[in-house]
């Protein structure tokens, strides 16, 4: 079995109403996909996080280096293409395009031994995991105190033990926001904010004190991921447990964080970090720190199942009768082609979400999909 072709699908569309972020704007949603065909028609999907032409671009350059190798040596090919633009650096593009190719090579590596891939990763600690409702942006022409507290309150009724809110816009209002949400979702769901690197220090830590009394389970991203020391100011002065990692890439990105403890939960992103064969590594190195892990997960059905068979095989840290489970994050934000590309969408049933058993990913991709939603215009 040789790779014959790598093809990338970049998927779009227009939302009618945009939505932001502290630190982007949302007038649509553009995702790209990795296909690995075989020269034996063995297929594997992947994706990568960020944006979609320039992950493109970079694919395309790595898949020229992949004609005619076989693709169970995942390991080989990692390196190898980690180091292909090492004068360039080994973040950012250069390890989210990674990401997706890696996720279809083991793909195919499940669906060449006919098991999920899960079972190659050690085998299936869980068949499903409790899922987390992410959302509560902030939306064009509407009320955002208003707007959250209705929605998350929406997330609770609908089954989620738990919800994340976006905030980083500014203490005042942000802290609106959290009094509001906390007040529509009552005192037993689980609440985590997320400022996605909007605040300086002594913002964050000004949030993090008055946040406090409305029992949040974490404060993500509240300064920008460069600014390490920061991360350790803000952990050190206010009482919320910090969370981070979705924009740190591969083990060599997590390593500093870890050893100096700048964050109490890490949070990477298997499409971003380096696919399967590096998040187990940061993985191992999470847990040689005693720092919880709690994976990132913006993307379509192709991410969700990839980060589900992740989950499947999480050990336990520490190992003990009555463990921490890990949680799915489950991006509630208007996304028409989210589940629309595979056959069987991948959803909740109060607020739990069953982990796909068949072969590799465990999920068939919808064509008609893609063929749908597939960007058109890309000047």
């Amino acid at each position: 079995m040789k790779i014959a072709e790598v093809r990338t699908h970049l998927l779009d569309h227009r939302l009618d109403t945009p939505f932001e972020s502290a630190s982007m704007r949302f007038d649509r949603r553009q995702h790209i996909l990795v296909e690995i065909v075989c020269d034996d028609g063995t297929t594997g999907w992947g994706e990568c996080l960020g944006p979609a032409l320039p992950n493109a671009a970079v694919v395309k350059a790595y898949g020229a280096r992949l004609i005619g190798r076989n693709p169970l040596d995942t390991e080989i090919l990692w390196q190898e293409l980690y180091n292909l633009f090492r004068d360039q650096g080994q973040r950012g593009l250069a390890v989210t395009a990674l990401s997706g190719i890696d996720v279809a090579l083991w793909d195919i590596k499940g669906k060449h031994f006919g098991v999920p891939v899960s079972v190659l990763l050690g085998g299936r600690m869980r068949e499903k995991v409790r899922a987390y409702a992410t959302g509560s942006f902030r939306r064009d022409g509407v009320d955002r105190v208003a707007d959250n507290a209705s929605e998350c309150a929406g997330h609770v009724a609908a089954g989620f033990h738990a919800v994340k809110i976006k905030i980083g816009f500014g203490p005042k209002q942000d802290l609106e926001v959290i009094a509001a949400v906390r007040d529509a979702i009552g005192p037993e769901a689980r609440l985590m904010i997320d400022a996605n690197h909007g605040y300086d220090v002594l913002e964050a830590i000004e949030v993090g004190k008055a946040a406090a009394r409305y029992n949040i389970d974490w404060f993500e991203e509240p300064v920008i991921p460069e600014q390490l020391s920061a991360y350790r100011a803000v952990r050190e002065g206010q009482p919320i447990p910090v969370a981070g990692g979705e924009t740190w890439h591969g083990r060599f990105g997590f390593r500093e964080p870890l050893e100096t403890r700048c964050i109490d939960i890490a949070q990477p992103d298997l499409c971003g970090t380096g696919g399967f064969t590096e998040m187990r590594r940061i993985a191992d190195m999470a847990a040689l720190h005693g720092v919880r892990l709690v994976p990132h997960v913006w993307g379509t059905a192709i991410q969700i199942a990839a980060s589900l068979q992740f989950m499947a095989a999480l050990l336990p840290d520490p190992p003990r009768r009555d463990p921490i489970e890990p949680i799915l994050e489950f991006d509630r934000t208007p996304n028409p082609f989210r589940q629309a590309i595979i056959q069987t969408p991948i959803e909740h049933v109060d607020g739990w979400v069953r982990i796909p058993d068949g072969p590799g990913l465990g999920i068939e991709i919808n064509r008609d999909a893609l063929e749908e939603f597939a960007l058109r215009d890309t000047a």
